[in-house]
This record gives structure tokens, sequence and C-alpha cells, in this order.
């Protein structure tokens, strides 16, 4: 009765119109409804994650208040804390082996539900003690082993925008930078045997010629060859003797660690020298000595497509658990740490 009598005998008409009555009562059940749908769809809202450190890996601890992975790192939602009161409240908490040396009595007496406790280290099983007893006590390990659950590298390579290449001017043709000689390892057997049949400048405390921070990289870059022999060889160890003293510095790296496959993983494989290479530490000498320009050169090539960047700042190591956070292991305990880290 509420249509005009000239469209009620319309084929269809009613039809039209009942359908657009249809409609329109939907579409303002539906905006009715839509908050609520809306809602229950929203993300909650996520805390921050909270990362206790129960001691400071260096002795130096920097300032860590408020919001530092963001400001520093661009790592966002992430809050790293020492104060041991607030245990209850940690996501997760990382334990650095140097502190744990001591012994489990420095452990929290008890675990929070649901929280994650990480094993961090950053030396070479060669060099890390007291290890056995650490069962079923850690969820996740971070260390320099691609493997671990939290990868630390000392270095890598990244990619830059110039395709430049910066070889600083040389005076020298070997040089190394070392603290601690001892006599068993076998970068100093290398280096015994090598020095028979070229001359290496040697700095460090371990030569009396200790270098300052800044004194370190110009120094090594005055060498056409810096040997970059790791104190221990393991799979992965590759410290800043490669990304700092040599890569960074301009020279060209002389290695003792890992087989070659291994740094190539990291490296490429143009860019370093392995000591395994020749068949005799003669051979390797008299290839150092005779190397004409251009082919030392070719050792720079890969500046033209990245630079170094270091890790060096305990605080980016530490920020880097929130990003790999969501893709961690839940319910994991590490039955033997011993057994995982010497393998």
């Amino acid at each position: 009765p509420l249509l005009p009598r000239a469209l009620q005998g319309w084929p269809g008409v009613k039809v039209v119109v009942t359908s657009g009555v249809l409609v329109t009562i939907l579409w303002n059940l539906s905006c009715f409804l839509q908050p609520s749908e809306v809602s229950s769809k929203a993300p909650k809202h996520t805390e921050p994650l909270v990362v206790l450190v129960w001691e400071w890996p260096s002795k130096d601890v920097p300032n860590i208040s408020g919001d530092v992975c963001h400001e520093l790192y661009s790592i966002a939602g992430c809050w790293i804390t020492t104060e041991k009161q607030l245990l209850g409240q940690a996501d997760v908490v990382v334990f650095p082996h140097t502190q744990l040396q001591a012994g489990k009595d420095r452990m929290p007496k008890e675990r929070p539900p649901g929280q994650n406790w990480v094993w961090v280290s950053l030396e070479s099983p060669s060099n890390t003690k007291a290890l056995a007893g650490w069962n079923q006590t850690f969820n996740w390990v971070m260390s320099y082993r691609r493997d671990s659950d939290i990868f630390i590298p000392y270095g890598k390579l990244v990619p830059k925008q110039s395709a430049t290449m910066n070889i600083p001017t040389k005076t020298n043709l070997v040089s190394w930078v070392i603290s601690n000689y001892h006599r068993t390892q076998k970068r100093a057997e290398v280096y015994k045997n090598l020095s028979r049949y070229l001359h290496v400048n040697i700095y460090g405390k371990a030569n009396k010629k200790p270098l300052c921070k800044d004194c370190l990289l110009p120094t090594t870059s005055k060498s056409k060859f810096y040997l970059a022999f790791e104190n221990s060889i393991h799979q992965d160890y590759i410290t800043e003797k490669l990304w700092r003293n040599s890569l960074m510095a301009g020279t060209v790296p002389v290695v003792l660690g890992p087989p070659r496959a291994n740094y190539e993983q990291f490296v490429p494989a143009d860019s370093f020298i392995h000591v395994d290479d020749f068949g005799s530490l003669e051979e390797l000498a008299t290839f150092l000595k005779t190397m004409n320009s251009s082919h030392y050169q070719q050792f720079f090539a890969w500046q033209k497509r990245y630079s170094v960047k270091l890790y060096a700042d305990w605080r980016e190591r530490i920020c880097t658990i929130c990003t790999a956070y969501p893709n961690l292991p839940r319910g994991h305990l590490y039955p033997s740490l011993e057994s995982w880290f010497n393998t």
C-alpha cells in the first residue's frame, strides 16, 4: 500500500523493492555487529619482551636504561635489564658462561613457569671450562656457532651502496697481533716454522708491544698480509682476528682455523689465504713474498659489494634475542650442554 498505484501493477517491482529493503536491513545489521567482530580479530596488546641478563658478560656494564634496543639498533618491543628482582617478570634470562664457572649457587633458586633460560658463550670449547653438570638447565644456546638457537658471529659482511675499493698504503709484508702466546697452540707452531722463511712484524702483549684500541687498525693496515690465526680450531670459530684485525683494516688475512669450506660460509673464497692451501709453510712464504700487485688487488674484490660489520657491543647481541624470539623452539631443554658444545 506504500507503493504508488501506478507502480503496483509493474511486474517485479515488489520483488525489487522487497529485496532493497532486505539489503538495507542487512547492511544496518552488519554495521551494528561490525565493532564486536573487529574487536575479536584485533591483536591483543603485547607487552615488551623482558630479557634479564643475570650477570653482564663483560667487566664494564654499559648503560642499558631506557629503550636501548630500539634507540641503538631499531629493535622494538625489547627491554633488557640486569635487575635480578625482576626475575618473576622476565620472559628470558641470559646466563653468560664466564659468570657460571663459579657454580650453580649463583643461579636463581627457582624458574618461573614459561620462562626461558639462555646459555651464552663466545669462547671455543678449548677455552670453555666447567661445562659438565649443566644438564636439563637451558632452553636455548647463544654462541658463534651457526647451529645455535641464537647465532651471534664476531662479524659479517653486509651489502654496501658504492662499488669502491680501498687498499691502504703498505710498508711491510706480514704482521701479527698476539696477546696470549702458548707454545702448545697450533698457531705458535705454525708461526715458528713460517718465520724461518719470512719476517713477521709482531705486536701485542706477547711481544711486549701492546697496541692501544685506536692504534690497532692503523698498524695492521700497513701490512700486505695479516696472520689471522685462531687460538684453537673449531667449527665456525672465526673471530675478530679475521673481521677486525684484517678485513676491516684493509689487509689480506692468512687464516689458521677451521677448514677453508667453513670460512667460505662467512666470506668470499677469494678474500683470504688459508694455511691449508699449501703443502708446506715454505710454499706459503714464497707465495706471499712473490705475489704481484695485480694478483694482490684481486683479494679486495669483495670491497666492491660489501663492508664489514663488527659485533662488539654486548647490548646488540642481547637485543638480537628479541628478534629471534618468535621463531625459537618452546619447551626444549638441552640434555647435556657439554655434549652439544663439544660436538
